[in-house]
C-alpha cells in the first residue's frame, strides 16, 4: 500500500509554531517515526504553502497512491478548489487536523473538505496522522 501525506500552509513550521497548539516536534521527526511504525506501507510526504501545488499533488496522487492523508490547514476553511480536486479523483482522501478545529476560532468550524473526503480525524495532535494511516489498513 502506498499513502501520501499532504500538509498545507504553515505546517512546515511545526515544532516552532504555536507549540501550545501544535507541539514541539517537527513533522520531519514525526514522519520518520511513522515510517518506522508502518514499515509495511510506503509513505510519502509533501508540504506546500501554495494552494495550486496542493491541487496538483492531489491530481498526481490518483496515478500512484492508494490513499491520501490531507491536512490542508487554513485552506480547509477557504478552498473550494481543493474540495473540487478531491471530488475529481477516485483516490480516497482522509482529512486530518492536529488541533480540534471546533474548539478554536469560529471560522475554523467550517470545512469545505469534510463533505467530499472518506473521513475526518482531528484533535489528537500529530497522532491524527497515525489514526488516518490506520483507517486505510
Amino acid at each position: 500500500m502506498k499513502l501520501l501525506i499532504i500538509n498545507g500552509p504553515n505546517l512546515n513550521l511545526l515544532g516552532t509554531r504555536e507549540p501550545e497548539i501544535y507541539g514541539n516536534q517537527t513533522f520531519k521527526e514525526y514522519f520518520d517515526d511513522l515510517q518506522k511504525k508502518f514499515e509495511i506501507i510506503k509513505l510519502s510526504y509533501f508540504q506546500s504553502n501554495i494552494e495550486g501545488e496542493i491541487i496538483d499533488m492531489l491530481h498526481d496522487a490518483r496515478k500512484e497512491f492508494d490513499g491520501v492523508i490531507l491536512n490542508a490547514a487554513a485552506y480547509t476553511h477557504t478552498s473550494v478548489a481543493i474540495a473540487d480536486a478531491i471530488k475529481a479523483i477516485e483516490t480516497p482522501v482522509v482529512e486530518v487536523h492536529i488541533s480540534n478545529t471546533h474548539a478554536r476560532e469560529s471560522f475554523r468550524h467550517k470545512s469545505y473538505l469534510s463533505p467530499v473526503v472518506k473521513g475526518v480525524i482531528l484533535g489528537f495532535g500529530l497522532k491524527s496522522y497515525d489514526l488516518a494511516i490506520q483507517s486505510f489498513l
